[in-house]
């Protein structure tokens, strides 16, 4: 499998089932058997992931990936080992060295994480996209500051009560079926399965601009089931 296909999810997901090291092997770089020389995007998402890691806690070094061919198993070998060794000396996840914040709470804060992975994979996609060889360049392709920024600037999307007309295009073009919807009743999202992709926002019909944009705030709470039907104005007679 190709390393690019090594989705965030994936690594988040092992650290959160109480793994302490997660280690990808790529193809070297420019040496990709197709096009879409995939282990630059799986390096990149490695750099962003390590800073993420570190922002929520975690030791980054706990995460890793190094690229070498198919004849070179002394290679393999060699970094595995050195890689398996530097995590023993981490000890379990959650009690490494710049840790000590308790498995529970890192697990909750990965299982959040993972909840903005498309969200992410979204902002940062030009980023993701380069390929950069010089190992400064890598280094400093994403900053802690910006990292803090991507988290504190989290956009959320609401549907505003007072202008929804039940229309139903938003529901209907939602990726991840996030927006509850009925005849003739408001329009909810629902913030757990909402991925933040904002395909709502560009949906709904301008006549209406119900899908507000909300970024780094509180998204208002959704109206009670029983007050969701929509009052449509009646057209006055002359």
């Amino acid at each position: 499998m190709c390393s690019g296909r090594v989705d965030p999810a994936h690594v988040l997901r092992a650290f959160s089932n109480g793994i302490d090291g997660v280690f990808i092997g790529g193809c070297r770089l420019d040496e990709c058997n197709y096009i879409t020389h995939g282990n630059y995007y799986a390096l990149n998402m490695v750099l962003l992931y390590k800073k993420i890691l570190e922002h929520i806690g975690m030791n980054p070094e706990r995460l890793r990936i190094e690229f070498m061919s198919g004849s070179e198993g002394n290679l393999f070998v060699e970094v595995v080992n050195d890689f398996v060794r530097k995590v023993k000396e981490l000890g379990p996840i959650g009690e490494g060295e710049g840790e000590g914040i308790g498995k529970k709470e890192i697990q909750s804060k990965l299982q959040e994480v993972e909840k903005l992975v498309p969200y992410i994979k979204l902002v940062k996609k030009e980023k993701l996209s380069v390929r950069l060889k010089n190992k400064i360049e890598q280094d400093s392709l994403f900053t802690s500051d910006e990292i803090d920024r991507l988290f504190s600037e989290v956009v959320s999307y609401y549907i505003d009560p007072k202008k929804c007309q039940a229309c139903m295009t938003c529901a209907r073009r939602c990726p991840v079926d996030a927006i509850i919807s009925a005849k003739n009743e408001i329009h909810i999202i629902d913030q757990d399965k909402c991925i933040k992709c904002g395909t709502c926002f560009e949906a709904c019909p301008s006549r209406f601009g119900a899908v507000t944009k909300i970024k780094g705030g509180p998204v208002p709470p959704p109206l009670p089931e029983g007050e969701r039907t929509v009052v449509k104005k009646k057209k006055e007679k002359n």
